[in-house]
């Protein structure tokens, strides 16, 4: 380890880090919001701060939001969970690199009487549609973020647009946001493992869909390709990348929560066999 971080020392040692985009030497990371409200995003900064000496400033956002800052330059690396959405940033030229980092998985959350006969639904198409047949409230984030594209997907899978209807509501909202509405509406909502469980105790949601392959909830971190703006710190945004991939990044996600949930709010990479 200590090797490790004397080498990302010397990488950066000829880098001026007041002009990195994060204000006062800090590594601007764009994350999903869901890193920010699981707590992860803390561990993360705080370790990588003891082990290199470098400061992470992290901006809670909507994926999509995250992949526009890292667009316009405003961030020096990106984590996301919006795959299609990744694939066009890189294929448009905006990052350097993409990495698998972890994984946790989507559930569909509603009230412990659930009224729409969610529960036992073979698949996550099949308790959105009992959901929409029950015209049974749903809550949307509708913020472009990861979750919200994953939702929009599985509704156009069952060849449904609800947005309009009386009984889907979009909050336009992060995903505690979403989950406090969708608790005290007694509602439906859609939400990724991590967040669902750090807010677990504070929510009158119980999980009825999981397992579904199709809830499959991928994270990836990007380097923001420098060409994006003068303030790009693509050096800095490596190093916080390097170290969410190496062994110490990801047994920290591995151990992430097993203490105070009784398991972890996310697998990292290593151990996805991907």
């Amino acid at each position: 380890m200590k090797g490790l971080a004397l080498a990302l020392l010397l990488a950066l040692a000829a880098l001026p880090m007041a002009g990195c985009g994060g204000g006062q030497g800090a590594i601007v990371v764009a994350a999903t919001t869901s890193l920010q409200e699981s707590g992860l995003a803390d561990a993360l900064v705080t370790a990588f701060a003891r082990q290199t000496g470098l400061r992470a400033k992290v901006v809670p956002v909507g994926s999509g939001q995250a992949l526009r800052l890292g667009e316009r330059g405003e961030a020096d690396v990106v984590v996301a969970h919006s795959p299609q959405a990744e694939e066009e940033f890189m294929a448009r030229g905006y990052g350097l690199e993409r990495r698998l980092l972890m994984a946790n998985d989507f559930l569909i959350l509603g009230p412990p009487h659930d009224p729409a006969a969610v529960r036992g639904a073979a698949s996550a198409a099949a308790a959105l549609e009992r959901i929409a047949a029950a015209r049974a409230p749903f809550y949307s984030r509708a913020d472009g973020s990861g979750t919200h594209a994953k939702e929009l997907a599985l509704w156009r899978a069952l060849g449904r647009r609800p947005q309009g209807e009386g009984w889907y509501h979009e909050v336009g909202g992060d995903q505690a946001r979403t989950l406090v509405i969708a608790s005290e509406k007694g509602g439906y909502t859609l939400s990724d493992r991590g967040t669902y469980l750090a807010l677990r105790s504070r929510l009158h949601l119980t999980v009825l869909l999981e397992g579904d392959p199709a809830l499959l909830n991928l994270y990836h971190v990007i380097v923001v390709n420098p060409a994006n703006g003068p303030r790009v710190n693509a050096r800095g945004g490596k190093a916080f990348a390097d170290f969410l991939t190496s062994p110490g990044g990801q047994e920290l996600i591995a151990s992430f929560g097993v203490r105070e949930y009784g398991q972890p709010l996310f697998r990292p990479a290593a151990a996805l066999g991907r």
